[in-house]
């Protein structure tokens, strides 16, 4: 059209060439990258986040001419600052994977929405942060500002049942239990209302707390630690805290401040609720996990390992708590749809009602599924979380527990991580790679 126009030569028209950006990944990280203004300017995402690092500045220099146009003094001036290259953290193959899966699973579950954050381990890295449904930057036409939301950073929910292994821990580092302990899981009142779990179990190991996802187990180990506990527990692996990952929009979540707490607001403080969190913050708290207690800043552009991070928990107990998370991607746990072969995962599932727009829980629910593979020496930690799934099952085991599985088991082929559980002729066993230096069979 342009071309046309110039060679009609009209009176009074200039063409001008204009650039224009053009994101050929579109929708895979349209909430990651966001979009620029027709003046470049940054408007969502990393876009927006590091729109005067991408864009630089130009230089000024002011002076004095005298009437025939010629400088006469120079009054002041200004350097230009050249624009910068970034690096982002994402790895392209693992970003495409996670958004694949995420999309397929949020269209079968007849979802509102999906997010999932994938980090490296033992550097912080955010290597995929993908959002469904989402959006075309190249095509902003009839898009709702709604949809441009990187939901991930945004969106705040209790995070369920995800937060039982920091119970556990919190638990063994307090002398309150030790690891072969058995419990007694019977439902039981607590100001009127009722403790239970979806099967009633009359006893349980600390595994098994995990493994059946014992609302009773986790609310009567916090029942018997002081009200502190489980808020020190959770704020060091940084729940309450905003990441500082550096995009615009992100929320620190809701966390309890109170001094005073009733037995029942402890109790479900055991099994998330009381607080919210993003998809990102359970990121940063598997990540923790993963590192066996090592707390790193979480980052979206490349860092140069090692990145050595700050111990906030016990070595010891968070591996013991690790291993007691593999029972739950295993025959008779919570998340056996997650189970990838040849890997040990160590995860778990979660399922939270939703708070209506009047503080009220509604009939909606989000599905969770957290952790950390390969279980003998992690290096990914994943969070699925599926929005009001509509399709009939609403439970993370059933609904986010197989996106994690397709997600995970992806990224360590694609990463070409070497498998450390081998399996027997007995679908239910399986030999942990020699690697590790254990042997045996679990």
């Amino acid at each position: 059209m342009a071309d046309y126009i110039k060679k009609l030569k009209l009176p009074g028209i200039h063409l001008r060439e204009e650039s224009r950006r053009y994101y050929p990944s579109g929708e895979v990280t349209a909430h990651l990258i966001g979009f620029t203004n027709v003046d470049s300017q940054g408007i969502e995402g990393v876009e927006k986040s590091f729109d005067k690092w991408l864009t630089g500045q130009p230089g000024e220099r002011i002076v004095r001419k005298d009437r025939y146009g010629r400088v006469i003094e120079d009054i002041s001036s200004t350097d230009s600052q050249a624009a910068h290259n970034l690096t982002l953290s994402i790895d392209e193959r693992l970003q495409a994977l996670v958004y694949r899966e995420l999309n397929n699973a949020v269209a079968f579950n007849k979802a509102e929405s999906g997010s999932a954050v994938l980090v490296d381990v033992n550097t912080g890295e955010v290597l995929a942060m993908a959002n469904s449904p989402s959006y075309n930057p190249n095509n902003l036409s009839g898009t709702p500002k709604e949809a441009m939301r990187n939901r991930t950073i945004t969106d705040v929910f209790e995070p369920g049942s995800t937060v039982k292994p920091m119970v556990v821990m919190t638990a063994l580092q307090r002398g309150v239990v030790r690891e072969n302990s058995v419990l007694n899981t019977v439902p039981y009142r607590i100001n009127g209302h009722e403790i239970k779990d979806v099967a009633r179990y009359s006893e349980l190991t600390l595994t098994g707390v995990l493994q059946k996802s014992s609302n009773v187990g986790v609310s009567k180990l916090a029942l018997a630690m002081p009200s502190s506990a489980l808020v020190d527990t959770y704020s060091r692996f940084g729940l309450g805290k905003a990441t500082n990952l550096g995009l615009v929009g992100e929320r620190s979540g809701l966390y309890p401040q109170k001094q005073r707490w009733s037995d029942i607001e402890r109790a479900t403080f055991s099994f998330g609720y009381g607080l919210m969190v993003t998809p990102l913050q359970l990121a940063r708290v598997y990540a923790t996990i993963g590192s066996y207690g090592i707390y790193r800043p979480l980052s979206i552009t490349k860092v140069d390992p090692p990145v050595p991070g700050e111990r906030v928990f016990p070595e010891s107990i968070v591996r013991t708590v690790v291993h007691m998370m593999e029972s739950v991607a295993l025959p008779g746990g919570g998340g056996v749809k997650a189970a990838i072969k040849g890997y040990r995962i160590a995860i778990k599932t979660g399922t939270a009602k939703k708070v209506g727009p009047d503080g009220r829980y509604i009939n909606k629910y989000i599905a969770y599924t957290a952790g950390v593979a390969p279980a003998s020496q992690p290096r990914f930690a994943l969070v699925v979380v599926i929005n009001d799934p509509q399709a009939g099952k609403y439970y993370g085991g059933a609904v986010s527990a197989p996106v994690f599985g397709a997600i995970m088991g992806g990224v360590l082929r694609t990463m070409n991580i070497e498998p450390d559980a081998l399996t027997t002729g007995d679908k239910n066993e399986f030999v942990i790679n020699q690697g590790e230096g254990t042997g045996g069979r679990s």
